[in-house]
């Protein structure tokens, strides 16, 4: 569990997205942040849990925040995240409060690195994906938010060529509603796909831009997150890395005639539950059952509070 420190201190009074009574005292944040990492962070290889400073967004806390969060995590040693160039709105709003666009603004914060990773970056130029691929900044794509807000599309397959460390991310609850890493492989390799196609390049000439293959995006899922996330130990099955991995079987009706290349059936095929996981070594799902937490008990008090959120009386 890479564990982030979110923070949004710009509201709403101040010129930033966020109502004024969701932001905190900068002070407060900063604080917090310090004994978050001192309490819980493990830098050690195989480690379960470590911290990550993640102010929200350009438009949700101050620069000065942004410049101190980035001091504060390489004093310890801690990965830096934030939400950067998703929508056309933010690059209106860097060029209108800071006469940059995202990518510039960032840089002239200290948030450039191989300790960085900015999830969607769906609004880089060519000239910024070169930038990230410099200074090892990382993405994290998040196809299916990025199609829930009508976002737009990262330019993936630039990214890669360009030697961009990607993984995939799901964002959040508020703008994804399946969470599942399967079903964001898919949707990746897909929209890269349909990307191509709107380009205007032909894709049956000699010299059209490669499609994204199944097989690349499921590595984004796996050893692109662990790229992103700076773990060396962690995103393939080799001698001396963590036992992480998933067992799905094939012989179900939703793979049926995919048995010749399961990588394929696996992203092109409808997302289905996987029915063996491990952490760690740790057996975590077996025949596709959770073995870690009472399920059912968890979905009621879940409704519960979904109940009193849309009912607060």
């Amino acid at each position: 569990l890479h564990a982030s420190r979110g923070s949004m201190s710009l509201g709403e009074s101040e010129g930033g997205l966020p109502p004024d009574r969701v932001v905190d005292r900068e002070e407060h944040i900063l604080a917090d942040s310090r004994r978050l990492i001192e309490q819980y962070h493990d830098p050690n290889p195989g480690s379960m849990l470590q911290i990550v400073l993640a102010p929200c967004s350009p438009f949700s806390v101050s620069g000065e925040l942004m410049r101190q969060s980035a001091a504060l995590a390489r004093a310890y040693g801690v990965r830096l995240h934030t939400h950067l160039a998703e929508t056309q709105d933010e690059e209106v709003f860097c060029e209108e409060r800071f006469g940059l666009r995202p990518v510039a603004y960032m840089e002239s914060l200290g948030w450039m690195g191989r300790d960085v990773w900015f999830a969607h970056a769906v609004y880089a130029s060519p000239a910024e994906v070169q930038q990230f691929a410099d200074t090892g900044c990382g993405v994290a794509h998040c196809p299916t938010s990025n199609m829930r807000l009508a976002s737009g599309i990262a330019p993936v397959t630039a990214y890669l060529k360009a030697g961009v460390r990607v993984g995939l991310g799901v964002d959040g609850s508020a703008s994804n509603d399946g969470s599942h890493m399967l079903a964001e492989a898919r949707q990746a390799m897909l929209l890269q796909r349909l990307a191509a196609s709107l380009s205007g390049a032909s894709l049956s000439a000699t010299d059209a831009p490669p499609l994204l293959t199944a097989r690349q995006a499921l590595e984004l899922a796996t050893r692109g997150g662990a790229a992103v996330l700076g773990r060396a130990d962690l995103g393939s099955l080799q001698a001396g890395k963590c036992a992480d991995f998933a067992a799905i079987r094939l012989e179900r009706l939703a793979y049926a005639g995919g048995l010749h290349d399961p990588v394929a059936a696996l992203v092109f095929c409808a997302p289905q539950q996987v029915d063996y996981l491990a952490v760690g070594g740790r057996l975590i799902v077996a025949d596709a059952q959770l073995l870690t937490v009472e399920v059912p008990h968890l979905i009621e008090r879940h409704n519960a509070a979904a109940r009193r959120l849309v009912s607060p009386e």
